[in-house]
């Protein structure tokens, strides 16, 4: 660690503590919205999709790349794996996006007390996710690789519906289970969690610049991830699949049940192990 003015490297447990807390913690929420069902309003579906202020919360307090991989590899292992399925590599576009938007999101916020701040980011990371993923289901289309399926009531266009189901999402999951919660939670953690930790509370001295993050080499590598998600969601609906599998009892409400019971054990051993390290001090 370096002394107040300079940036501040999180060690690679600290790193790996937020990307088990944000595994486990989002996995858990991922296992819930399981069991809230949708109601359908005439051509509009409000659903749950997800509880990504979990993510968005710790990558704004804390490490965004370690919260956003571990939100995306929480959603795999607990509401695919734990639940007895597995879509094999067609999992990898919505693991990418969704890092890609809650790392976006996290590398906003330079202050996690203005407000502002971490409402526009946490919308930005949302609708990265949400209109990254609309373009991969029109690509899908345009190509040939999925049939298009219209919606009753709504013009029979691919790309008027997908738009729809964006902002759909946006608006109810998008902000009321994503915006709002964390625009509540950043503000009221912020400095209290960290010490937790260990880790010095995020500050634009001891956290990477946006512009850093944000340049050419970013942004061509932010494309190659997006073209990769592409890819595998081509081949898997093609039927070029690797370790696709679904048990028998997938989804079953005994699976659902299991896997949060597992999930709450996980969350607690992590949270002894937080209280037993918690006076470890920044500079170790």
């Amino acid at each position: 660690m370096h002394l107040k003015g300079k940036r501040t490297e999180l060690t690679q447990a600290q790193k790996m503590m937020i990307f088990v807390l944000s595994m486990s913690l989002y996995g858990l929420a991922t296992l819930f919205t399981e069991l809230i069902p949708s109601v359908q309003l005439g051509i509009v579906e409000l659903s749950v999709e997800y509880f990504a202020f979990i993510p968005l919360t710790l990558a704004i307090l804390f490490d965004p790349l370690s919260a956003a991989l571990g939100a995306a590899t929480g959603e795999v292992i607990f509401s695919e794996i734990m639940l007895g399925q597995f879509g094999g590599v067609g999992e990898v576009e919505k693991f990418v996006l969704f890092s890609l938007g809650i790392y976006i999101a996290g590398m906003m916020v330079n202050d996690p007390l203005n407000k502002v701040q971490v409402a526009i980011a946490s919308f930005t990371g949302i609708f990265i996710h949400q209109f990254l993923g609309g373009l991969v289901d029109i690509s899908k289309v345009v190509f040939a690789i999925e049939d298009f399926e219209a919606v009753q009531g709504l013009p029979e266009s691919v790309f008027f519906t997908e738009g729809f189901a964006i902002v759909n999402d946006l608006l109810f999951s998008g902000i009321l289970f994503c915006v709002l919660p964390t625009l509540f939670l950043v503000p009221r953690l912020y400095k209290k969690i960290e010490p937790l930790l260990g880790m010095r509370p995020r500050t634009p001295e001891n956290r990477p610049s946006f512009g850093a993050v944000l340049n050419v080499k970013a942004i061509l590598m932010a494309i190659g991830f997006f073209l990769i998600a592409v890819t595998t969601e081509f081949m898997a609906e093609t039927g070029i699949n690797f370790i696709d599998w679904e048990a028998s009892w997938a989804e079953s409400p005994e699976a659902v049940f299991a896997g949060i019971v597992i999930t709450l054990v996980l969350i607690v051993g992590i949270i002894l192990v937080i209280r037993k390290n918690k006076t470890i001090g920044v500079g170790e």
